[in-house]
């Protein structure tokens, strides 16, 4: 594939770049960015010829649509397809009467504000209007249900927030995607099995699942994408590295799933990452053709933190790969046999 590769995102009427921008390091997650280079690194994703960004509130309480904002207001508006997420309203800590609640899991800067999870209508009406603001902008192309799952909230909170959503939160959804300040709504979600639950539940246009869909893991694979396909529903892939281990190898400290990655995980990426070696193949070259081939997925959403980064993103896409690898994981039972492969 071509790096600016397009593809039409599902029934949506929108047109991806195949490779994405991811903006959760820009909320300064795991380091504090400067904030210059963070800002410069959206606008090379620009000038680089990627057009589909993808943000939430969650990223540092805010910093990360504020960083993305402040470099695409100087963009046409229809240059760039913009993505963010609701499920969380934020509070300024001093107006909550509180001090600065700690950083979110995984972030270690981000704005002094107290993030507060609302899912019901009036949640998403005021999540929606926050992001506008941040983002410096009057439309989102697509909104997303962010973290409904058990990892996030319990089994019990998780169930809670999913009748949240869908005895109030989707009618909001459905009111902004009537009036045209929203393309498309959906899910924004790591977790495949609570997706798959929306997604036969209710009516959404488009979802992006972190984690579930890699060449480490493909869980996501077998009923949810088949029902994305078979509905016409826009499929974008977030965490193709699994937190960053498909893309740093299994080194001591890699993190899977945002932690420090169990001996399994290290031991499985180590053998996928030598078949990658046999053949001259960098290993998150693998990984990032691999989540494009599949037929349902219309983009993957890369993240970067200087403008160096994008340019290495869009390089890997456009790698050659031989043939041979894929033929080798699956030999070596590290694929599926059916899994698509490029």
């Amino acid at each position: 594939m071509t790096a600016l590769e397009t593809a039409p995102l599902g029934r949506t009427g929108l047109v991806v770049g195949r490779v994405g921008f991811g903006a959760a390091p820009l909320g300064d997650f795991f380091a504090r960015l400067d904030e210059a280079t963070a800002i410069a690194t959206v606008s090379a994703a620009v000038e680089a010829g990627i057009t589909l960004f993808d943000v939430a509130p969650h990223y540092g309480n805010g910093l990360a649509e504020h960083r993305v904002g402040t470099a695409l207001r100087a963009v046409p508006r229809d240059r760039f397809v913009l993505s963010t997420k609701i499920g969380r309203v934020m509070e300024p800590a001093a107006a909550a009467g509180a001090p600065a609640a700690p950083p979110p899991r995984g972030f270690v800067g981000g704005l002094p504000h107290r993030p507060r999870f609302d899912y019901s209508y009036d949640g998403v009406m005021r999540s929606f209007e926050q992001s506008l603001l941040r983002l410096a902008t009057d439309r989102i192309d697509i909104l997303l249900i962010h973290d409904v799952d058990d990892w996030t909230h319990g089994p019990e909170g998780a169930e809670a927030r999913y009748r949240e959503v869908m005895d109030g939160g989707l009618r909001a959804l459905d009111e902004l995607r009537r009036a045209g300040v929203v393309r498309a709504v959906g899910l924004g979600l790591d977790d495949h099995v609570w997706c798959e639950r929306f997604l036969r539940d209710g009516d959404f246009d488009v979802f992006l699942l972190a984690g579930r869909y890699s060449l480490l893991e493909q869980p996501g694979g077998e009923t949810l994408l088949p029902l994305a396909a078979a509905r016409g529903v826009g499929v974008i892939l977030g965490g193709v590295f699994n937190s960053g281990i498909l893309a740093t190898g299994p080194v001591p400290g890699a993190r899977y799933n945002y932690e420090p990655a169990p001996p399994d995980v290290l031991a499985r990426v180590g053998r996928i990452a030598a078949v990658c070696a046999d053949h001259g193949v960098a290993l998150s070259h693998a990984a990032l053709r691999f989540a494009l081939a599949h037929p349902a997925v219309a983009a993957v959403v890369l993240g970067a933190v200087t403008p160096a980064e994008i340019a290495r993103n869009l390089s890997a896409a456009a790698a050659p790969i031989p043939a041979t690898l894929w033929a080798d994981l699956r030999a070596s039972g590290l694929i599926a046999e059916d899994a698509p492969t490029p």
